[in-house]
């Protein structure tokens, strides 16, 4: 299927093994998304307050914590407001989690990796992640 018919967008750092599972699926159902490196392609503030808005989500849902500056920059305190946590994620780009999937089925954050599937208009026959587990489909 051409990515005109059933375009997908996937934010991914192959740095991240979440990331590259889901990659992974989506090649695996015949798709050809467009891949945006998000570490090295950065955050612009209106992309990610748009595609928090796709998902529903407040930019605290996207916040990564694990292996980014988050502690350091004193982010994971809740009283940090939502317009801080976005110019952080602006400044440092690791700190929004990933990968982030836009479909014409909607936009998500694909962890677990298997959150893809429900993105996509068909599935692959089979699939098996990075450490040998076996995605029921």
């Amino acid at each position: 299927m051409s990515q005109s018919e059933f375009p997908i967008a996937i934010f991914h750092n192959p740095a991240c093994g979440t990331s590259r599972n889901a990659l992974a699926m989506i090649q695996a159902a015949g798709y050809e998304p467009a891949i945006v490196e998000c570490l090295e392609a950065g955050w612009t503030r209106e992309q990610l307050v748009h595609l928090l808005g796709e998902m529903q989500a407040t930019p605290r849902d996207i916040l990564r914590g694990k292996g980014t500056p988050a502690a350091d920059l004193g982010l994971l305190d809740p009283a940090v407001s939502d317009d801080a946590l976005l110019a952080a994620m602006v400044e440092h780009p690791v700190l929004v989690n990933r990968p982030i999937v836009v479909t014409p089925r909607g936009v998500r954050l694909c962890r677990p990796s298997e959150v893809v599937l429900d993105l996509l208009d068909r599935k692959p026959e089979s699939f098996i992640k990075e450490d040998g587990e076996v995605v029921r489909l």
